[in-house]
């Protein structure tokens, strides 16, 4: 418990609660009994990471106040409302009562379903976000977003919930598999295309360093993710207008993640659904030329996918489209970049329809 904390020690203010990113953060939780003050912290995790962090956090948290561990199976399909009942019910079992802080130790599957578990937990609870994979430290941690997947879709039974505090600590990535830290980095380079296109050439340059998982380049790789998205996030907390952009690649990604029955990971997903999605805004002629063989050569160098796998039928693609929270009056809705760097706008709208036959064009 005595590591040493080394990073950048000023938190991101991400619009009414902070994110530190550092290395070595569960060593000292910062300011959580300030912050989130409990007389009993529940931490939830899975079977992945609940052995290797678990008790550490615990042992911090104890020293304030009681606290007790939640596990629940890794992996997507685990979060479920089958799930969120379980963990309702075993809160109530330790004697949680209102005074009671969520703690979220885990990836997106984890971050998601312990946020959804504090939103409705005596009709709401705080909950702090201790990601453990770099999709979560960048994404699924920031922005309030919790919910869990249905048979319908993804992420289709949810509320906004937002932490307490963030605590992204790089040196659990350290123990990531390659595929994960891979998929994470899709929602960094995400970040890029939508504004920022010096970050972009950055992780392109870094890819090595990012891809063996270097604390400090992961520091810097954080940080900047959580700048962007926590920008738009306060912009519009809702979802109501510029916040939309953050689905770039999410409509066909989720799409394809439902058709492959979560086979595929989330991250690898979205490179996939960025590539098409970027095609197609091209083939309306919202997007430059080029812009969706520059998107495709990033992903490529991050060893990411960038076509449906050749088993998937587009319209079987474009049927689960219509699962997408973004459907309106049956027509999808997608966020379409106009170059690398910027994202397409109409009237306040951030996402356009899209016509069927186009997306299918697209996907063939």
């Amino acid at each position: 418990m005595n590591g040493g904390v080394a990073g950048p020690r000023e938190p991101i203010d991400a619009g009414g609660y902070p994110v530190f990113v550092a290395a070595g953060l569960r060593h000292v939780l910062p300011f959580i009994h300030e912050l989130a003050p409990a007389h009993h912290y529940a931490i939830i995790t899975d079977s992945h990471v609940g052995p290797l962090y678990a008790n550490e956090v615990r042992g911090a948290l104890s020293r304030a106040a009681k606290g007790s561990v939640h596990t629940i199976q890794a992996g997507e399909s685990f979060k479920s409302r089958e799930s969120w009942l379980t963990l309702t019910d075993e809160l109530f079992a330790a004697g949680c009562t209102r005074d009671t802080t969520i703690v979220a130790l885990g990836g997106g599957v984890v971050g998601d379903l312990a946020g959804f578990v504090a939103a409705t937990f005596m009709r709401g609870v705080p909950v702090v976000q201790i990601p453990t994979s770099l999709l979560a430290m960048i994404d699924a941690s920031v922005g309030g977003k919790t919910g869990v997947d249905t048979p319908a879709g993804k992420n289709l039974v949810g509320a906004f919930h937002p932490p307490a505090m963030v605590i992204a600590d790089v040196d659990v990535l350290g123990s990531l598999p390659d595929a994960h830290r891979r998929a994470g980095l899709a929602e960094a380079i995400k970040h890029g295309i939508i504004c920022d296109t010096a970050y972009l050439a950055r992780i392109d340059s870094e890819l090595p360093r990012i891809l063996v998982g270097k604390p400090e380049t992961m520091i810097e790789l954080v940080t900047r993710s959580v700048e962007i998205k926590a920008d738009v996030v306060k912009k519009d907390p809702r979802e109501h207008g510029i916040r939309k952009t953050l689905n770039f690649g999410h409509t066909i990604g989720h799409a394809i993640e439902h058709v492959s029955g979560l086979a595929l990971l989330h991250g690898e997903c979205v490179a996939i659904g960025m590539v098409y999605e970027a095609d197609i805004a091209e083939r309306m002629g919202v997007a430059e030329k080029g812009t969706t063989d520059t998107i495709r050569d990033v992903l490529t160098r991050a060893g990411l996918p960038t076509q449906r796998p050749g088993d998937m039928e587009p319209d079987v693609i474009l049927a689960a489209t219509r699962l997408d929270k973004k459907a309106r009056a049956g027509r999808v809705e997608y966020a379409l970049p106009t170059r690398v760097g910027a994202m397409a706008e109409a009237d306040g709208h951030w996402s356009l329809p899209v016509d069927d036959d186009v997306v299918r064009e697209a996907l063939r």
